[in-house]
């Protein structure tokens, strides 16, 4: 891939960073955020034949129903959780790795969960092959977390659920930011940032309306 498809991918996130901003309040995603996006090779996880789409500003299909979010989302999901060099944070959908890959390069560990196995394998193969030694990946279903790591400074879920998790927003230290889609598969669906309060209460704002793939579930301890 050359340096001008790569610049013309960052490009396309501040345009729609710009554009957005009346929904999400940001004008501009911050440059640490922005420098692992720059860093970070897409091309190694999307399928072969499409790498030579892989710095459009577009999401892409990776297999087994599922896709790679499109750069601006990854940014923007990224940037809200304010992501600290010291701070532990959980993924739910670990698809590509890809999202794992960026927050690998700003934070000191993440654990991420993949329902599909053989998503969750590739992920698993092709982060270690990239150095980055700071992620653990585990196949199962997300909607429990991952408890034995918590509380989590930010939780991120890369996949549409019908509702947040109330697992998920107890795994949360106070001061702690869930980013996750919400809505209906093929349905409105909102991007929420739910914030656990210092006193351990929760806020929620709505971000963006945006589409995802919907939540998988193994049909395990289901509500």
């Amino acid at each position: 891939m050359t340096r001008e498809q790569k610049n013309g991918m960052l490009r396309s996130i501040a345009t729609d960073c710009r554009f957005t901003s009346g929904y999400t309040g940001k004008t501009a995603i911050s440059p640490r955020v922005m420098e692992a996006m720059a860093t970070v090779p897409r091309e190694e996880f999307v399928p072969h034949q499409l790498r030579q789409l892989a710095y459009e500003n577009s999401p892409l299909p990776i297999g087994e129903g599922q896709t790679i979010s499109q750069p601006f989302i990854v940014a923007l999901m990224t940037d809200l959780l304010c992501p600290d060099k010291d701070d532990v944070m959980l993924e739910i959908g670990a698809g590509s790795g890809y999202q794992a890959a960026v927050l690998s390069r700003l934070i000191r560990k993440l654990y991420t969960i993949e329902v599909v196995p053989a998503l969750a394998e590739r992920a698993d193969r092709l982060l270690k092959r990239l150095g980055c030694d700071n992620v653990e990946i585990r196949q199962g279903d997300g909607y429990q977390g991952w408890p034995e790591h918590a509380p989590y400074d930010g939780i991120i879920v890369t996949a549409a659920a019908e509702h947040v998790p109330p697992p998920l927003k107890e795994q949360l230290k106070p001061g702690g930011r869930l980013v996750i889609p919400v809505g209906r598969p093929h349905g409105a669906q909102d991007l929420l940032l739910v914030t656990r309060e210092r006193d351990g209460s929760f806020s929620s704002r709505s971000i963006l309306p945006v589409a995802f793939v919907p939540f998988t579930r193994t049909g395990e301890d289901k509500p």
